[in-house]
């Protein structure tokens, strides 16, 4: 339980205290994970993507087009790249295209 503060903090730092004493983070990064792939892939691929899931370090993306996922595996260290710019870091270090 987090002590009181008598301090005022602004309610972003709060959460932010929050989710670090509750040891929420890698949930949260989970969420993080999956909110950047659907912005920065888009309508056309996320109409074919099936799930997304973060474990540990490595993202994987289940896709119901086989080239689709041939396409994306072309360009997977320019994906884990642009992924880690959106999350503001180096969360994932390997993309799994299913």
């Amino acid at each position: 339980m987090a002590k009181r503060q008598n301090s005022y903090l602004p309610l972003n730092e709060a959460l932010q205290e929050f989710i670090k004493e509750s040891k929420l983070q890698k949930g949260m990064d989970k969420v993080d994970a999956r909110r950047a792939w659907e912005e920065l892939m888009g309508n056309g691929v996320n109409n074919y993507t099936n799930g997304v899931e973060l474990k540990g370090d490595t993202l994987y993306v289940a896709l119901s087009s086989s080239v689709l996922r041939e396409e994306l595996s072309l360009g997977k260290t320019k994906i884990i790249a642009m992924l880690n710019e959106a999350l503001g870091q180096e969360l994932i270090r390997k993309l799994v295209l299913r």
